[in-house]
């Protein structure tokens, strides 16, 4: 057997694995120039895209100082200053990160970003700030203070009330530390992930095209805005033929032959 034909066996080989369709199913759907891509659209410099990329800033800050604070325990965020800078840290990053995301979700809203087969990425973003609030309701519970206290005891009746009481007890301080620094945040990474694949697979939502409205305050037109982009190309005109030139009968030709001549020519 040839070298080339052990490479072309061993490439065949190797679409057959379960590992190999994975990988050319992987750069077929996300080839790496989307998925890491150099350049943007010109209407992703706008305000209405940068909310997506904040909240995810926010996040990592959120993970960050929530993993100091998951070592080092309550003692330590109560009773040293850094331990208190730190849970301040991480109470802001929430904060800002809800502020972002809400921001973020109701622009994509009136911008309607479901469009274009974007639905999963509209409904992944839905759920990770669904599963968000019940990861800052975990947080809140897992602070060790009175707050946490009266948050705790206000919420099991309500909760009790709907039949989740009987495994999810919110005055069970380790059961809601576990929910908070362990499952809920897998669970918001893990679709935040998706969400981001989405977004790299299908695009950002481009804006709705302008109104006449917005074109008569820019001082456009949509008929010249249609003529400037498709106006159809002038119809070619062919050049103008010129009759030929008369030509005089021959000299010397006969009379009987002159005779069946043209007008024009005889």
């Amino acid at each position: 057997m040839t070298t080339s034909s052990a490479e072309t066996f061993a490439v065949i080989a190797e679409k057959d694995t379960w590992t190999g369709k994975i990988r050319e199913r992987a750069v077929k759907e996300l080839p790496p120039d989307r998925l890491l891509p150099d350049r943007q659209p010109a209407y992703v410099a706008s305000w209405a895209y940068v909310f997506g990329a904040l909240s995810i800033g926010a996040f990592i800050v959120v993970l960050l100082s929530g993993a100091v604070l998951a070592v080092e325990g309550p003692a330590w965020w109560h009773k040293s200053n850094v331990g208190l800078f730190v849970n301040s840290v991480h109470l802001w990053g929430t904060e800002l990160f809800f502020m972002f995301m809400v921001v973020h979700l109701w622009v994509k809203f009136f911008m309607a970003a479901w469009r274009g087969r974007r639905k999963a990425t509209w409904i992944t973003g839905v759920i990770a700030f669904a599963v968000s609030i019940g990861t800052a309701f975990t947080g809140y519970l897992s602070q060790q203070n009175f707050d946490s206290e009266w948050i705790g005891t206000q919420a099991k009746d309500g909760i009790n009330s709907t039949g989740a009481g009987a495994f999810w007890n919110v005055l069970n301080f380790g059961q809601m530390l576990m929910w908070h620094i362990v499952l809920l945040p897998l669970v918001v990474a893990f679709v935040i992930g998706i969400h981001v694949l989405l977004v790299r697979r299908r695009g950002v939502v481009p804006p709705f095209a302008p109104t006449e409205a917005q074109l008569a305050r820019a001082g456009l037109t949509l008929v010249t805005t249609v003529t400037n982009v498709a106006s159809p190309a002038p119809a070619l005109q062919e050049p103008a033929t010129q009759a030929p030139a008369l030509q005089e009968p021959p000299p010397g030709l006969p009379q009987e032959l002159s005779g069946d001549l043209p007008e024009d020519l005889s």
